[in-house]
This record gives C-alpha cells, sequence and structure tokens, in this order.
C-alpha cells in the first residue's frame, strides 16, 4: 500500500487547453478517496496522470517516498479499472485473470493461488471457462476488478467503473467495493460524476470543477458546509435550492433574509457570520430535506408559505415541487414523509429548520461563516 500525493499538478494539451490546475492532494494510504465532478471537470485526466497514461505539465506526484512524474506505467505498481472493462475477448475469465501476472513472470504455482484467491472473493468462479461476450454488465466488472485484484498493488485507480450498470447492479457493486476496500485496506482512487457513489463509498471527497480542487473534505462534511454555490447545487439530489435574496439588519447583531414571499428572521446566535452583508443581495441555500410540515420546539424553525407546482411520489418519499410566490418566486424542490398528498396549486405551509440555512456571497459564491 502507498500514498499518493499530488503538488501542484498542471495538465496543458498542446494546443494549449488547460485540463487540470494547480491540483494538490494527499491521499493517505489505505484510504477511499472520491475525485468527483461534472464531466469535463479534469477528474479522469487526473487519474491518468496518476495511472502514468497522461503527462504531467508540471508539478510533482509521488507515490509513497517516491516522485513518479517520469516513471513508466507499469512500473508504478498502480492498478487501474476503466468505465468500458478492457477485458481481452478473446480470452476466457480465468486467463483474463491470470493474463498480466504471466507477463510479469509470475510462478504459476503463485497465480493459480492468487486468481483462486480472487475469484472466491468476487464470487466469479463459475463464470472461469466464459469469455466476456458471454457475461452480463456485473459479470464483466466482477472480472475486471478481479484482474486488478490479483496484482496486489500498491493502489486501484477506479474509472467510473459502475457507470455502465443499471440502478440495481449499481447499488450492489458500491457495497461489494465497500467491503473489498474494508477487507484489503489499499489505497484506492474512485472517480465519479454520482453523488450518491461519493456520498456513500468514499472516506474523503475531492470535488472537480473547470480542471481545479474546490473542496475536500469527509462526504458529510461537505455536504453539511459547502464552500460555494456550485458544491451545494452539485452534491446531493435533490441538490441544495438556491434562490436569489436580500439581507437587512435587524438591531445590532439579527438579521432578515427576503427571497421572493420568504422572509426570515435569524437570531443574533446565528446570525454573526451574516451580519457584515446587511443591506447587499445573497444567494439562500435551503436543503429539501431541512423543511417540516409542522413547527417543532426542538427546533427553531420559521414558517414558508408555497404553491405547489407537482408532487413526485417514490415511495419512501415524495418530492414536493412548489413556488415560493410572491415578486421573484422561485422553484424549490422539498423532501416529503411517503404519505404527503398535495395538488396543483394548492397552497402549503411548510417550516424551515433555520439553524442548517446557508447564505452565500452573490459576487465570490462563496459561503458566509455559519454558526450553527
Amino acid at each position: 500500500m502507498a500514498s499518493i500525493t499530488l503538488k501542484d499538478i498542471n495538465k496543458t494539451y498542446p494546443n494549449g487547453v488547460s485540463a487540470v490546475r494547480a491540483v494538490s492532494l494527499d491521499i493517505k494510504d489505505g484510504e477511499f478517496m472520491i475525485l468527483l465532478g461534472p464531466s469535463g471537470c479534469g477528474k479522469s485526466t487526473t487519474l491518468r496522470m496518476i495511472a502514468g497514461l497522461e503527462s504531467i505539465t508540471s508539478g510533482d506526484l509521488m507515490i509513497g517516498p517516491n516522485r513518479v512524474n517520469d516513471v513508466d506505467p507499469a512500473q508504478r505498481d498502480i492498478a487501474i479499472v476503466f468505465q468500458n472493462y478492457a477485458l481481452y475477448p478473446h480470452m476466457t475469465v480465468v486467463d483474463n485473470l491470470s493474463f498480466g501476472l504471466k507477463l510479469r513472470g509470475v510462478e504459476a504455482s503463485e497465480i493459480a493461488k492468487r486468481v483462486k484467491r480472487t475469484a472466491e472473493m468476487l464470487g466469479i468462479q463459475p463464470l472461469f471457462d466464459r469469455k466476456p461476450s458471454q457475461l452480463s454488465g456485473g459479470q464483466r466488472q466482477r472480472v475486471a476488478l478481479g484482474r486488478a485484484l490479483v496484482r496486489e498493488p500498491q493502489a486501484f485507480l477506479l474509472d467510473e467503473p459502475l457507470s455502465n450498470l443499471d440502478a440495481t447492479l449499481r447499488a450492489a457493486m458500491r457495497t461489494e467495493l465497500i467491503k473489498l476496500h474494508r477487507n484489503l485496506g489499499t489505497t484506492i482512487v474512485h472517480v465519479t460524476h454520482d453523488q450518491v457513489e461519493a456520498m456513500t463509498m468514499g472516506e474523503r471527497i475531492c470535488i472537480m470543477k473547470d480542471g481545479e480542487i474546490v473542496q475536500v473534505g469527509h462526504p458529510m462534511d461537505v455536504y453539511r458546509n459547502p464552500v460555494n454555490t456550485f458544491v451545494a447545487g452539485f452534491l446531493a439530489s435533490p441538490p441544495m435550492n438556491l434562490l436569489g435574496g436580500r439581507l437587512e439588519a435587524v438591531g445590532d447583531e439579527s438579521v432578515k433574509v427576503h427571497s421572493g414571499s420568504i422572509a426570515f428572521t435569524i437570531p443574533a446566535a446565528m446570525a454573526k457570520g451574516f451580519i457584515s452583508h446587511a443591506g447587499k443581495p445573497v444567494t439562500l441555500g435551503l436543503r429539501p430535506e431541512d423543511f417540516y410540515l409542522t413547527a417543532e420546539s426542538a427546533r427553531h424553525t420559521a414558517p414558508v408559505g408555497v404553491e405547489v407546482i407537482t408532487t413526485e411520489v417514490l415511495g419512501p418519499e415524495v418530492i414536493l415541487v412548489a413556488s415560493t410566490g410572491g415578486e421573484n418566486a422561485a422553484e424549490i424542490q422539498v423532501r416529503m414523509p411517503r404519505d404527503f398528498r398535495a395538488s396543483p396549486g394548492e397552497k402549503v405551509m411548510l417550516h424551515f429548520d433555520l439553524s442548517q440555512i446557508q447564505i452565500f456571497d452573490i459576487t465570490t459564491t462563496r459561503a458566509l461563516p455559519r454558526v450553527a
């Protein structure tokens, strides 16, 4: 196992396109790190530079104590699993698993032992005599993972390996990868654009945008405290509701937020980080799960009257899509209990948990400090 350290890594292509800019990231030995971001944000390019499949324009890449910028990919002792699995179509499963070890001159007895152990771990022994064309997507994914596992590398790099699977298989494979990491303790860097994968699998998330790192942290830390509106609107589904608004001072310490027909007075204890923006336009962030149908004494809530646009009945919950009404009315999404029902045009009174409010500077898009 090994740590992976990126120090001010840049990647610029010959045509002048800058794909990755000043990326610095410490991935701990044995850590499950997620690189998360939209398509084209530079996450796969970053992964390929770690693997040695892309050259580094500038900066230093360290695997353990060694600088590996110019080390051949085969000498980095890293295994990569691609989105399309990249299995050899003319080989059987057992040959796919053992081929890389044969190329490295590993003894036949050791190859057999590793292949058997890995196949048992992944449950693919019954598939040994089949070729990739005879396998389902989930089976091909397991074989691709097995081919990486038999090498017993210092680290695994996973480039959107679950994106070609259906929803049920994807959920099952998420669990399998978590269990594998727990059993092996090997460093894993997993690239995805799926927020569910990021929240459920990673010990830490590195969110990227336009070739740069935006925020790094434990999943729930990033979720609860997004650094800017991009992270707030990208992480989770439904995402945080982002509404244009304005802050007004109330006395010396409290502030009032206006957005459409919404008007919250934020108590002094929660408003310390917001008071400096009194009198200025801001972006108001309200997570869908922080609305309630009743005001509860355990929470400091504020009423929010909305007009129903539609409801999405998902089984375990209902997503209410509603308008905030008033001038500059905005559309918001709210998580409701599974038995919630409402008709389009109906007026509903909700209650928002003020301790969870997020406010962002409208110019920099960065979050104002929140006391809660």
